[in-house]
């Protein structure tokens, strides 16, 4: 029987910060974790990402405990390290230093071997009048569309 894909995402992010550069990582997760994403009880309202001792790791991501879990459920909003290679993860922490600069988890997808991928983006943070102006653009490209219909 084939589930539907998952495909969990950070749409707060996209509306606070402007993406500059995009990376897909691994996760390391317990047995009940990817049980709960299969069937598509995670969440990256609130999430970020942090380095500790050269490795990367997200905050705050909840993903629900598992329903049939029994004393080996995990804890729902525990810190999860990421799987990048070392340039990767290099480059990040160098950028993230800059002023201005944070690693924000986009979203959160199983891939064709079924394992967990988190996409995050080394974002820089939107001024309110950027926030504006992109709601602003999305207005007008949903009305002219709406007038291409007609």
């Amino acid at each position: 029987m084939k589930q539907a894909p998952i495909n969990i995402k950070n749409k707060r992010a996209s509306h606070d910060y402007e993406f500059i550069d995009t990376y897909t990582a691994g996760m390391v997760l317990t047995g009940t974790e990817i049980k709960s994403i299969r069937q598509g009880k995670a969440s990256l309202v609130d999430t970020y990402c942090f380095f500790d001792k050269r490795e990367l790791w997200v905050k705050n991501m909840h993903i629900a405990q598992y329903m049939y879990g029994t004393y080996n459920n995990h804890a729902a909003t525990r810190d999860r390290k990421l799987l990048l290679n070392r340039k990767e993860l290099n480059k990040l922490q160098r950028d993230a230093l800059n002023p201005g600069y944070t690693i924000v988890p986009v979203r959160l997808f199983l891939n064709e071997k079924g394992l967990a991928k988190l996409v995050i983006a080394l974002a820089k943070g939107k001024k309110e009048y950027d926030k504006r102006q992109t709601l602003k653009e999305n207005d007008d490209k949903r009305e002219m569309a709406r007038m291409f219909k007609q």
